[in-house]
């Protein structure tokens, strides 16, 4: 039987009450939230797969869990529920991708029978997700894992352009895994069973460049005592993939262009070309209108390239994928080191719901592989984040309905956290903190005589 994860929003405490008692009793794995201020933050930082609201809530209503929901979490389904139902109300909510709407007083069968038909959609869907999953893989392990919207359509448009052999140019920040997406487009081509070869353009000088993409014939140069086929080559009958193509030398790209016009390379030291069949996916992280206003990218070499253009989205803008890339991750490492770790604390997620991540789904992967490492037990708790981003971490305020600290109280537990961030150096807490590292060892001695 499958178990699903089902969040349960009412400001009623009978009615939630009830209905989580039920829900629990099929099966199901609940999650109450007494209010729409509480059903919001538990959108924003966990997963679910059914979402049962009531529509008329203080502060955040029923209506804006609904938008929140489709826009967080697409996969979910939601059941709005009201004792207030108005025709206008039914269809806004349908409107907005609600699965059904329930008018109270309900009876239990019938929310029964409706969250089963909720439930089947989202098992139907699932299913379908990890067949597709499978599909997309490349290489055995290489997965595009996302829930947001902006990213299902750009892969949308990766596999429509795929088949048609037109050269791609993807753009992105550093991070965002703009090689995985020309892996993508390989693994969903016709040129699936010729050869991937991806060029860093950036790590190689003009003369380098030259021989690592063209090749050389004999005595070319000094020391070249054999002929030497250039990765343009050995692409040839799949794709090249060159990444940072903005750093590539001016007199190179000229090269370049010829080969894309032409489907033929000539080797350094050649006077004949030879023909090439290849599909030339490029990527930058660079603004591209400013590469070719400053002549860092030739014009027309940039119209080449620019047949599609995919424009990946930072991580910070699909936050919703936050979750989902824990979880694959955390699979990922803790099979690799053989670790049982299986879990994250729920405040790693909160603290990573808000992180800007500059470094996008590398940086992230990077943090839950450092995790996995230092984790002694089967949970990756918080002081397994790296220091630098638990300095960064936000002050943990408590819950509305939780005693409100006094000002001296808050100022402590701040103080004794940044504490605890430096390891103890109260020389780099006080410049932290923005005060005098006298004035912070009175603090610290007037906590020690309060114990």
């Amino acid at each position: 039987m499958n178990r699903y994860r089902l969040l349960i929003v009412d400001d009623e405490d009978i009615a939630l009450s009830n209905l989580e008692r039920i829900m629990k009793r099929d099966g199901h794995a609940v999650t109450a939230a007494g209010g729409g201020e509480q059903g919001k933050r538990l959108l924003e930082t966990q997963t679910f797969d059914l979402l049962l609201t009531d529509l008329r809530m203080e502060g955040i209503d029923g209506m804006q869990l609904l938008r929140l929901c489709r826009e967080r979490q697409p996969d979910a389904e939601v059941i709005v529920i009201t004792g207030h139902a108005t025709t206008d109300s039914t269809v806004q909510a349908m409107k907005e991708g609600a699965f059904y709407y329930i008018a109270k007083p309900y009876r239990l069968d019938e929310v029964r029978k409706v969250v089963g038909e909720a439930l089947e959609k989202v098992r139907l869907r699932r299913e379908n997700r990890q067949l597709q999953q499978q599909v997309d893989s490349y290489s055995d392990k290489v997965q595009i894992i996302t829930q947001d919207a902006a990213m299902r359509r750009l892969l949308d448009l990766a596999r429509q352009v795929a088949p048609t052999d037109c050269n791609v140019l993807v753009q992105g920040a550093s991070g965002t895994g703009k090689e995985l997406f020309a892996r993508y487009l390989h693994h969903h081509s016709g040129r699936r069973d010729g050869p991937y070869v991806a060029v860093n353009c950036g790590a190689l000088n003009a003369d380098l460049l030259a021989n690592e993409l063209f090749g050389h014939e004999r005595e070319a140069y000094s020391g070249a005592s054999s002929t030497r086929k250039g990765l343009i080559e050995t692409a040839s009958g799949g794709t090249l993939f060159l990444d940072e193509v903005t750093e590539m030398p001016v007199e190179m790209q000229v090269k370049l262009l010829r080969v894309i016009q032409e489907r033929e390379v000539l080797r350094v030291g050649a006077t004949r070309a030879l023909p090439v069949d290849i599909r030339v996916i490029a990527a930058t992280n660079r603004d591209l209108s400013a590469a070719v206003a400053n002549g860092t990218l030739r014009q027309d070499l940039y119209y080449r390239l620019n047949v599609v253009a995919l424009h990946i989205p930072p991580l910070a803008e699909r936050d919703g994928d936050v979750p989902l890339l824990v979880n694959h991750f955390l699979k990922k490492h803790a099979a690799r080191m053989r670790k049982m770790v299986t879990s994250v604390a729920p405040e790693i997620l909160e603290v990573l719901a808000k992180y800007e991540f500059p470094g996008n789904v590398r940086e992230l992967e990077n943090i839950i592989e450092r995790g996995v490492a230092v984790a002694p037990g089967e949970r990756i708790e918080l002081e397994h984040l790296p220091d630098a981003l638990r300095q960064r971490l936000p002050l943990a305020y408590p819950q509305a309905e939780a005693a409100l600290p006094t000002l001296e109280e808050q100022e402590r537990r701040y103080i004794e956290w940044v504490m605890e961030a430096v390891g103890g150096n109260q020389t780099q807490a006080a410049r932290t903190l923005g005060i005098n590292r006298s004035s912070l060892w009175r603090k610290l001695r007037g906590y020690a005589q309060e114990e």
